[in-house]
């Protein structure tokens, strides 16, 4: 399982694995900055005045919250082409990682805002600020301060949530990862790797939220 052979087998193409290694880093950036995108907007609909709009931010979280990511991954890859919109497997993998976790992040968003005690929008509307001036002045910079840490592990799962790219051949680590082990018949040391390159994301990113979460208490 461990011989010499598949290790070397394994680091004369390991040029594969940072193909891959590449492709899940460019589909996470962009993931992230879409989901900080939606995070903000479904939470922050959350928190207007405004029926429709809480009712329609509050069906998408429920929609993508409660049903499984491999199911939105499936419906995006399969069902959007008979509809005639042709997304390529990198698109639908940012996409849908993008949707999935935008819903878990407004959630945090929502309650980050909510945590800020009531006498601060008080205060600042008793000074003459509009409903917009208050919240982009006196309470966002506070709801951030509760929602960073759970947002920046929200970005942990993501990234780890990419893996499930290989199902659609997105080309990303875990797809180039198991499709090189299959070929070459070497399994113990591809995936021993394949974890490794994860973990050189996943764990700074893990240890900030660990800071950020001492910070915030």
């Amino acid at each position: 399982m461990f011989k010499v052979w598949m290790w070397k087998r394994l680091f004369e193409d390991f040029p594969v694995f940072l193909q891959g290694f590449g492709v899940t880093i460019g589909v996470s950036v962009l993931a992230l900055f879409l989901t900080v995108i939606i995070s903000f907007a479904m939470g922050l609909a959350r928190c207007f005045h405004n029926k429709p709009l809480q009712k329609f931010a509050q069906a998408y979280m429920s929609a993508f919250q409660n049903t499984p990511l491999v199911v939105q991954i499936f419906f995006l890859y399969n069902v959007l082409p008979r509809l005639n919109i042709m997304l390529t497997s990198f698109e639908v993998g940012f996409i849908g990682l993008s949707l999935y976790t935008g819903a878990f992040g407004a959630a945090i968003i929502e309650a980050s805002i909510k945590a800020v005690p009531p006498q601060q929008t008080e205060a600042a509307q008793s000074q003459g600020f509009g409903y917009l001036q208050t919240m982009v002045l006196i309470v966002l910079p506070q709801a951030m301060k509760i929602a960073l840490p759970p947002m920046a592990n929200q970005a942990v799962n993501l990234i780890k949530n990419s893996s499930v790219m290989a199902l659609i051949a997105g080309g990303e680590l875990m797809y180039r990862a198991d499709s090189w082990a299959s070929d070459a018949s070497v399994y113990g040391p591809t995936f021993i790797v394949t974890g490794l390159l994860y973990l050189s994301i996943c764990l700074p990113l893990s240890k900030s939220v660990q800071r950020l979460e001492r910070k915030a208490r």
